[in-house]
């Protein structure tokens, strides 16, 4: 469960975030909107003599609260409130872009969204900035490929793509890649169930196709973690050592007889047919590629939103200069063994314990004496495969780190 002061931090987060998108939003639609230059000046002729000294409405300086102006486009208070709030973070192993803290909007009058980065400096210093600057957007991959989004496509575990060219607000090694891919982490659900008794969204042959891909996946991934439930951090962290040495070009994208060659390598054992049917959904571009991670979260699955939460908090905590990757020496110092069953039995000692992880970690890693957060990821990753219950996995992680 989360601790009272986190619930009370989250809160001050969503207020702080959401006033910014007012602010930028009510005052922007009325001061920017060209409709009001034919409005005002009606309004103008009937107050002010035809001598007067007093400047044009539109050309003085105002604010929005010092202005009757409204026009068609005018964005109300009213108008905006009227939308589903979501938390985010962006599909990367990337540590830097898959820490960044991330705040969306749905608004239901247009069909439109935003996102904001949150970003905290020591105690008291915020900034909120666009992400994603407010419009209507489509899907750019998969099965709703060009559809808008509606309000059904907003739940917690859904994927947003955009395409990275088209926003330069977001950092450039997110542009790196054609797609940005962001994972909804949370949802207002009282919200998103108000308004979704008033929406009309049809069901067609997509959302079928979309059901029996995640057949497909599932059957895979119940296979495959059999296979994986006693050794899936060895194999999950040497997994993605493997597709990293197998990407030659850095793109984070192999073919597929580089994923049927990592699976032999690895023994998990997947029948021809389901990966030809895997294979088929994935590639959906056509061009004989896919992303590993991809391939990784559809063939063994991802631990959820909540946990992944966890996995994030501590990698943060250790990454406080925010570069993507920790110095083994600085998990050394950080990591406390103190509270871990088998140092309260009395069957290790806490240096025993500690050696063990770090000994698995490095071994995940492409550089000795450093962790990426794709490598940090995969550890609990594996871990989480074996952790039936979330709070069990939740303190596995609470107490080296001190979360």
């Amino acid at each position: 469960m989360s601790t009272v002061k986190e619930i009370v931090a989250a809160e001050k987060k969503k207020q702080t975030v959401e006033e910014q998108v007012m602010r930028d939003h009510l005052s922007r639609a009325v001061i920017s909107d060209p409709e009001q230059n034919l409005s005002t000046e009606k309004q103008e002729s009937a107050f002010i003599l035809p001598d007067s000294n007093i400047a044009p409405l539109r050309l003085r300086k105002r604010m929005l609260h010092e202005t009757k102006v409204r026009t068609h486009s005018t964005l109300t208070e009213n108008v905006l409130s009227h939308k589903v709030q979501f938390d985010g973070r962006i599909i990367s192993r990337n540590g830097r872009d898959a820490c960044r803290e991330l705040v969306g909007f749905f608004f239901i009058h247009d069909q439109s969204l935003t996102i904001y980065e949150y970003r905290q400096f020591g105690k008291n210093r915020t900034n909120v900035l666009p992400f994603i600057q407010k419009n209507i957007y489509s899907h750019q991959r998969g099965r709703r490929k060009g559809k808008q989004y509606q309000l059904g496509d907003f739940y917690t575990g859904a994927n947003l793509t955009f395409l990275s060219s088209d926003h330069h607000t977001v950092p450039e090694s997110i542009k790196e890649s054609t797609l940005l891919i962001l994972r909804i982490t949370n949802i207002d659900q009282i919200a998103f169930d108000s308004f979704r008794t008033d929406s009309v969204e049809h069901e067609d042959d997509t959302t079928s196709q979309e059901a029996n891909d995640r057949l497909v996946f599932k059957a895979i991934q119940d296979e495959l973690k059999k296979q994986l439930r006693k050794k899936g951090v060895r194999i999950l962290t040497g997994l993605g050592k493997y597709f990293q040495q197998l990407d030659k070009e850095g793109n984070g994208l192999l073919d597929k007889s580089d994923f049927k060659q990592a699976l032999k390598a690895f023994h998990l054992q997947v029948s021809e047919k389901d990966f030809e049917s895997l294979w088929l959904i994935l590639n959906d571009s056509g061009n004989g590629r896919v992303d590993y991670g991809e391939f990784k979260r559809a063939t063994i699955g991802e631990m959820n939103e909540y946990r992944k939460s966890f996995v994030r908090k501590a990698f943060m905590k250790l990454d406080f200069n925010k570069t993507g990757s920790v110095p083994i020496m600085d998990i050394r110092k950080c990591y406390c063994a103190k509270k871990h069953p088998e140092v309260i039995s009395g069957h290790s000692t806490e240096e025993e314990i500690k050696l063990s992880f770090l000994e698995t970690l490095k071994g995940t890693c492409s550089e000795s004496d450093e962790v990426s957060y794709g490598e940090f990821e995969d550890y609990y990753e594996g871990l989480s495969i074996g952790v039936v219950e979330d709070e069990d996995f939740v303190t596995i992680l609470r107490a080296p780190w001190g979360i």
